[in-house]
């Protein structure tokens, strides 16, 4: 089978972009899109955007851009393997993440609720507004004028109501069609990197114990693997070697399933794949296996004491500093303020969706705390 196979996305066929734009000379249209998202503003500020743990709390846990990295890295493997895209699956996977507030979930949820009467706010919703708005680098367009197929990718999951508003990125949702394989197995890769590579942090923070995970099956299963080929293996590397065996085994039995998809569905081209269900899946073992870590992950980790101690905190410092930017406009960048003058709610959260960890935490001193200025 040539590369790609027929039913991947080819950027020489893409569904296009907002803006009509030359094609480049050296780069095809997925590698371009790549490469803006790379460039951009919000992808710099993942670096000090957290996955669990606030930022300042310790060098070594993960941000959202090492996360995006991990997950381009696997995203690209398995589309290598199944005969995929990987430019499109790297572009969609580094962009995935651009809309997440600071402080994680903690600071979504908190985002959410003051939003409640202005339309909410999700991380998905934000990370497509990011691309198609908020970056404003190009003389000729606002956002950053990808294709169709990387905004698809972004938008993983969207309300009805949303979706009418969202023209053609919104409509596979009205039509209960699929988005690309490439699209598919970036939301798999997503899950399969943050699900391990939080328990990777939260074996390091302390806030769960390997004799915890070890009800947990798949860790289990890795685990006594290790210590039967390395009986006298220290600690960290028995964590870090049992981890990438539970990759491994995410990550074989998805591209071993997702082929067997494909082969009985036998699809011709992309089309095909918008008309089917998602093809790309794990075995039904393993998957079963996967959701008892998810709710391992969220029983033990998510809701842990500290976990919900540092979320409190969070939620508190973007609650306080929505309400004040919505109270007093004035209080906001004069980018924001002129925006503000036609939808006030929403410029105040884009504002603060685009904060760092750090940066909302020191917005929040200089606006409530009178030692900044003495």
């Amino acid at each position: 089978m040539s590369y790609p196979a027929p039913y991947a996305a080819n950027p020489n066929q893409s569904l296009g972009r907002q803006i009509s734009e030359d094609a480049s000379e050296t780069r095809n249209a997925f590698q371009r899109d790549r490469d803006r998202i790379i460039h951009s503003t919000a992808f710099r500020r993942l670096e000090y955007k957290t996955q669990v743990f606030v930022n300042h709390e310790g060098d070594l846990f993960r941000t959202r851009l090492t996360h995006s990295l991990e997950v381009a890295q696997m995203a690209r493997g398995i589309a290598r393997t199944l005969n995929l895209h990987e430019d499109l699956t790297e572009a969609i996977a580094l962009a995935h993440d651009l809309g997440h507030t600071p402080f994680g979930h903690a600071g979504q949820d908190a985002l959410n609720a003051c939003m409640r009467d202005f339309g909410g706010f999700e991380h998905n919703l934000q990370s497509l507004r990011v691309v198609e708005k908020l970056e404003l680098r190009y003389a000729d367009f606002d956002g950053l004028n990808l294709t169709f197929e990387v905004r698809e990718g972004i938008l993983k999951h969207c309300s009805i109501k949303n979706a009418k508003l969202l023209g053609d990125v919104g409509q596979r949702f009205l039509d209960k069609t699929s988005p690309s394989l490439e699209a598919q197995l970036t939301n798999f890769a997503d899950e399969i990197a943050y699900n391990n590579h939080d328990i990777d942090d939260g074996l390091r923070s302390g806030l769960i114990t390997i004799e915890q995970l070890s009800e947990v099956s798949l860790f289990a299963d890795n685990l006594a693997q290790v210590k039967a080929k390395y009986p006298k293996l220290e600690q960290r590397r028995l964590i870090h070697e049992t981890v990438r065996r539970m990759i491994n085994t995410l990550m074989v039995d998805l591209c071993t399933q997702s082929a067997k998809n494909i082969a009985q569905q036998q699809p011709k081209s992309i089309a095909d794949i918008r008309q089917l269900p998602q093809l790309i899946s794990f075995s039904p073992e393993i998957a079963e296996q996967n959701q008892k870590l998810k709710q391992f992950l969220r029983n033990n980790l998510y809701h842990h004491y500290k976990v919900n101690r540092m979320s409190a905190k969070a939620a508190r410092i973007v609650q306080e500093l929505f309400h004040a930017f919505y109270e007093n406009v004035g209080l906001l960048p004069n980018e924001f303020q002129t925006y503000a003058e036609t939808d006030k709610a929403r410029a105040v959260a884009d504002y603060i969706a685009g904060m760092t960890d750090r940066f909302a935490i020191r917005e929040h001193r200089k606006l409530f705390t009178v030692e900044e200025y003495l």
